[in-house]
């Protein structure tokens, strides 16, 4: 079954969840907020700008899970999902997902965010596959180390290759959506590359290379037509130009 492959933050939700992690520690009084919150910001911005340093970051983000025992932990998480997360779910986001599940597509999220955090929103859109940054556990505890690759620029194509490799699965027929310029290397390895509300460095790419744009933040857009790869031609309609009040996420191309 072809693959539709789903980035999570700012794609699927309408936000970053290892940052909102982050603030939600500070906001519950797990870390210092004077100095967590400016450095929480510091590598966001890097995050954006494509520059991260993925090792530093992983120090910082991983090293809170580090220091309290796992029902702790999973009690704050808890609270962070209802809180944070449910609520920036996107509605047209559950729809594309669905539509895939209709088409019998094998659905994946893969993120760079690790996976205590992005565990239980992956089950809130129902998808089982989930490739996320690990976190080392040892004892029942975690220690604050990254457990093999991150899953971060080409790191997800490394992640993912494992994966296919693992199941015996190919990317022919694939979709992969995603928001960050971050994800060009593997935006550049599927059949069909969707950039989502993307940043400003991806929307120039995908209008260079051609690859439909898609918002799931707009709802007057039409949505694409998945079995068909995206609907649309690259230089034919674009979304506001085919309509208004269609209840659906929309397309448009460069």
């Amino acid at each position: 079954m072809p693959l539709a492959i789903f980035d999570l933050d700012n794609t699927l939700i309408a936000g970053d969840s290892d940052y909102l992690w982050g603030q939600h520690l500070v906001e519950i009084g797990i870390v210092d907020g004077s100095t967590y919150e400016a450095a929480n910001a510091r590598f966001y911005a890097d995050y954006r700008e494509g520059r991260l340093d993925i090792d530093a970051f992983l120090r910082f983000a991983l090293r809170p899970l580090s220091e309290h025992p796992l029902d702790d932990l999973l009690r704050w998480r808890a609270d962070f999902i209802a809180r944070r997360i449910h609520p920036i779910v996107l509605e047209p986001a559950l729809e594309l997902v669905e539509r895939h599940r209709t088409a019998g597509d094998t659905l994946l999220i893969i993120t760079a965010t690790n996976a205590f955090v992005t565990a239980p929103i992956a089950e809130r859109f129902g998808i089982q596959n989930l490739i996320a940054t690990e976190p080392e556990q040892a004892n029942g505890r975690y220690t604050g180390a990254v457990a093999g690759i991150p899953a971060y620029q080409h790191g997800k194509v490394q992640r993912l290759r494992q994966w296919l490799q693992a199941r015996h699965e190919s990317l022919a027929g694939s979709h992969f959506y995603c928001v960050s310029i971050n994800d060009a290397p593997l935006l550049e390895r599927v059949d069909h590359p969707v950039a989502v509300d993307p940043d400003p460095r991806l929307d120039a790419l995908a209008r260079e290379r051609g690859w439909p744009i898609l918002s799931l933040r707009e709802r007057s857009r039409p949505g694409p037509d998945i079995n068909r790869g995206t609907g649309l031609a690259p230089g034919s309609a674009t979304a506001r130009d085919v309509g208004q009040d269609t209840g659906q996420a929309g397309i448009e191309t460069s």
